[in-house]
C-alpha cells in the first residue's frame, strides 16, 4: 500500500474572473515509503502550495490526500496538527530557528508536545553527530552558517521520526558548496531513515537527485523521471 495518496486535487483561488483561479488541475501522486520525489516548475506555478496541502498547511477545492491509511482531510484542525506533528517533518527555505534557542533546543522543540517521545535528548544529540553538528549542540543560530542552520532545520525535521518530509526550496538560500553538502544530506537521510521525501526545487542538480521528478506547468502535474 502507497504511503501517500493524491486522488483528483484541485485548487481554486477566488478572482475577479468567472470561474476563479484553478492553479493545481486534477492532481494524482502515489508514493510508497522511503521514495524521493522532487516536485521542480515555473515560480508561481503552485508548487508550495501543492506541498502545503500534503502538509495538511493548506486545503484544497476539491480531491482526497491519504497518508498512511488516513484521510487527512477528514480530520479537524486538533487532528491535523497532531499528524504534522507526529507525521510529517517540514524544512522551509528559511530555516525558522528560535534565535534565542540553541542547537539542541531548537531540535527538540517539536518533540516537547509528543508524549510518545522518548530519549529525545539522547536521539537529537545522535542526529546532530550524523549530520556533523556535534560540536555546535550549544551554539545559537546567529553563530551558526547558513549551511549549518539548514542541517539543523533538517534534524529538527526529523526529531518526532516522521513517515514523510516535506522540504521546500532548502537549497534555495546557500551558497553552492552549502548546496550541494545539503543535497548529499536529504539524499542520504533518505536513505538511512527510510522516510519518503518530497522536494519543491528550482535546482534541476537536487532535483535530479531524487528518485522520481514531476513537473508542476499551468496546473498539471507530469513525471518526467521514474528510477
Amino acid at each position: 500500500m502507497s504511503l501517500l495518496v493524491l486522488e483528483n486535487i484541485c485548487k481554486v483561488y477566488p478572482a475577479m474572473v468567472s470561474g476563479g483561479l484553478e492553479v493545481i488541475k486534477n492532481i494524482n501522486l502515489q508514493l510508497d515509503a522511503g521514495q524521493s520525489a522532487a516536485i521542480v516548475g515555473p515560480s508561481g506555478s503552485g508548487k508550495s502550495t501543492l506541498l502545503n496541502i500534503i502538509g495538511t498547511l493548506d486545503l484544497p477545492t476539491s480531491g482526497s490526500v491519504t497518508l498512511d491509511g488516513q484521510d487527512l482531510l477528514s480530520l479537524n484542525e486538533k487532528e491535523k496538527a497532531l499528524i504534522r506533528n507526529r507525521k510529517i517533518g517540514f524544512i522551509f527555505q528559511l530555516h525558522h530557528l528560535l534565535p534565542q534557542c540553541t542547537v539542541l533546543e531548537n531540535v527538540i522543540i517539536p518533540s516537547l508536545v509528543n508524549d510518545a517521545a522518548r530519549d529525545v535528548e539522547q536521539r537529537a544529540r545522535a542526529l546532530l553527530e550524523q549530520v556533523g553538528l556535534s560540536n555546535r549542540v550549544d551554539s545559537r543560530p546567529g553563530q551558526l552558517s547558513g549551511g549549518e542552520r539548514q542541517r539543523v532545520a533538517v534534524v529538527r525535521s526529523m526529531i518526532n521520526s516522521p513517515k514523510l518530509l516535506l522540504a521546500d526550496e532548502p537549497t534555495g538560500s546557500l551558497d553552492r558548496t552549502s548546496a550541494e553538502k545539503l543535497a548529499d544530506l536529504l539524499v542520504d537521510m533518505n536513505r538511512k531513515h527510510g522516510m519518503t521525501l518530497i522536494v519543491v526545487t528550482h535546482s534541476m542538480h537536487l532535483a535530479g537527485r531524487m528518485e522520481r521528478v514531476y513537473e508542476l506547468a499551468d496546473g498539471v502535474l507530469t513525471c518526467r523521471k521514474k528510477v
